[in-house]
């Protein structure tokens, strides 16, 4: 089967690219919108608690008094990060600080998605006043308004401090690009995108008083340019496409005025679903995108589908369950399978490389813990008991929490660590690809993510990564973002998306999900809600 070749893509999004160009499958050219129709009644919120809250799926007690107490200084030290991360002309977020005085002076549409929605959280939580707040995230608006942009969409680098497309970070400036290319300066990243969209939807719910600012952004956005809309078949692939590619899936990127990357994001469990759920939400994807992505890389359903025995584990276990789209009335094949844990009964859903915020990221805005508590929820659930089983007890770690972040050192390098598997014999892995990421480095916002989840485990996780890594966290910043569990080096170095992702967290811990909650009050989650709650997963 064909291999394409990877689109050249931010560094943070290096995992996505490798969790959707390696599955083996090319893609092609697109472009349709999904007509608009009116939203199917969202089925009900569990019993108990609302959209935002995590209770009905934990089997552990809830954090006390003191740890949330000890959670909210941790979020009050992080946001000193924040206060040093905006540039004071564009007010856009740089990627980076450290080591030292290092500024990584460049930003990406994930980047701003991701800090308007660690301003939101700094506001729920009472450490900057509303007209602060407001004034933050209006002046980041401003800025991104005044950003080279096509369909709506954020390219894939720009510079801080001038505001001006770059084609890397450190590289050429855009405009000295005369002929069109497939490459940064053209890039529209799907993922990244989803994340920048879903920051708009949760600042306009927190602050409605900007939602003429915000709605003047989101207003042209087009997610259809993402949707692969051509003939799908009863297999999983479509064999009269050159390449025997697969349809009905989502686009990594498109390319602007050249058209669609070479590659789909083809497994459904990592972060790039975010941008299905908006999509589907404003009505621009339909539910063919959600059934036609693969939960696992499936088993053949005709003979001239790809083989996927060469997956982390195989067989697959699981089953085809056919599904009936709310909205289209089609019927859908999809088969759901699972991993299991070696020697247990432990099943989970696989991410392509074993990074944690693959897998969790996303419900950290949408509730899949409760809208989905039969599917995406469940699996939510298991990647944390699956990450801290294998690195406390195979790889014999006293810290766990693998996910792509900076290296242990200071070189200002990024990794992509996961809990893999590779350990285990072949046959046994625990991610897709075992090969595609390293095991040697643990980063903070993994277990940040996992507090609604796990939240005994996970706080005592963070409080042990200060106490046995003093050198891993400051008071100007909070948590470095990635420690060598077993050397103890420490890369000094922060992330405004890892340092967002903790902001997150500590928000819908502390405020029982408040995040989520802006989300789930905006009309467009009703496609999260309704299509989540529909599916049931063979996690036992």
């Amino acid at each position: 089967m064909t291999r394409p070749r990877p689109a050249r893509r931010s560094r943070r999004a290096t995992v996505i690219l490798r969790l959707s160009v390696a599955l083996g499958l090319a893609a092609g050219s697109l472009i349709t919108a999904q007509t608009a129709t009116a939203a199917p009644a969202p089925a009900p919120a569990p019993a108990g608690h609302g959209p935002g809250g995590m209770q009905g799926m934990s089997a552990q007690p809830p954090l006390t008094a003191s740890q949330k107490a000890d959670l909210l200084q941790v979020a009050k030290d992080t946001w000193n990060f924040f206060k040093q991360d905006v540039d004071p002309t564009t007010h856009l977020p740089l990627d980076n600080l450290g080591p030292a005085a290092t500024r990584g002076g460049y930003t990406s549409a994930a980047n701003i998605g991701v800090y308007l929605e660690a301003v939101v959280s700094a506001g729920d939580l009472g450490i900057i006043k509303r007209p602060e707040e407001r004034a933050l995230i209006s002046s980041t608006l401003t800025g991104v308004a005044a950003l080279r942009s096509s369909h709506g969409f954020l390219f894939q680098w720009y510079d801080t401090g001038t505001g001006h497309t770059i084609l890397n970070p450190g590289a050429a400036d855009c405009s000295t690009e005369t002929t069109p290319k497939q490459d940064n300066c053209s890039f529209l990243s799907a993922v990244d995108n989803g994340w920048y969209a879903s920051g708009l939807l949760v600042a306009r719910q927190a602050l409605p008083e900007l939602r003429k600012q915000i709605d003047a952004l989101i207003a042209p956005m087009d997610f259809s340019i993402f949707y692969d809309d051509r003939a799908q078949t009863a297999c999983n692939t479509n064999p009269d496409i050159a390449g025997n590619q697969p349809t009905g899936q989502m686009y990594g990127g498109y390319y602007a005025d050249q058209g669609p990357a070479g590659y789909h994001n083809g497994a459904i469990y990592s972060d790039p679903r975010i941008a299905m759920y908006i999509g589907m939400g404003l009505h621009q994807m339909p539910g063919d995108v959600w059934w036609r992505t693969w939960r696992t890389l499936p088993p053949q359903q005709c003979s001239t589908d790809p083989d996927f025995s060469w997956q982390g584990q195989w067989p697959v276990a699981g089953d085809w369950q056919k599904y009936t789209d709310p909205q289209s009335g089609k019927v859908f094949n999809v088969w759901e399978g699972h991993y299991t844990y070696p020697g247990t009964s432990l099943t989970f859903l696989p991410t392509w490389g074993g990074g944690m915020f693959e897998a969790t990221l996303a419900n950290e805005i949408v509730p899949e813990t409760t809208w989905g508590q039969n599917g995406f929820g469940l699996a939510d659930v298991r990647t944390a008991q699956v990450q801290e089983k294998y690195a406390t007890q195979t790889l014999g770690y006293p810290v766990w929490g693998m996910s792509p972040s900076s290296t242990a050192d200071d070189t200002g390098g990024y990794g992509v660590y996961g809990a893999a598997g590779q350990k285990f014999p072949a046959g046994q892995a625990l991610a897709q690809c075992p090969a595609c990421s390293a095991e040697d480095v643990v980063t903070p916002h993994a277990s940040f993510t996992t507090l609604g989840v796990l939240p005994q485990d996970s706080y005592a996780n963070i409080a042990k990564l200060r106490s046995l890594y003093p050198g891993i966290y400051s008071a100007d910043g909070g948590f470095f973002d990635a420690v060598n569990p077993a050397s103890g080096s420490i890369g000094h170095r922060r992330l405004v998306l890892d340092q967002s992702m903790i902001m997150m967290s500590i928000d819908n811990a502390l405020q029982n999900g408040a995040l989520r909650q802006h989300f789930a009050d905006d009309p467009a989650s009703w496609a999260a809600k309704t299509y989540l709650s529909m599916e049931t997963m063979t996690l036992k």
